[in-house]
């Protein structure tokens, strides 16, 4: 998923990665983990606890507490594409 945000006057264009782990050779799940990255930029990740209500934003850089709390509430209120919409 993709998140645009302002920092610093300049807009920034965030790609936000679930890191999903394997469990028993097959099953996938998802870890409350998610990679911020810029192009090839590591942005750091913002770590949920098992309910996504708690968070903590363990990058260092040009994003503040705020905005890592606006990143959260993006990635807790984002729905995936329906595949029926024409998306994958």
């Amino acid at each position: 998923m993709h998140y645009t945000i302002t920092l610093n006057g300049d807009e920034h264009h965030i790609t936000i990665s679930p890191v999903i782990e394997t469990i028993h050779g097959s099953d996938k799940y998802v870890t409350g983990v998610f990679k911020l990255s810029e192009g090839h930029v590591d942005m750091g990740e913002i770590v949920f606890d098992d309910n996504m209500n708690q968070w903590e934003y363990t990058g260092e850089g040009d994003i503040t507490h705020r905005e890592a709390g606006e990143i959260a509430d993006f990635i807790r209120r984002y729905k995936e594409p329906a595949a029926d919409n024409g998306f994958i």
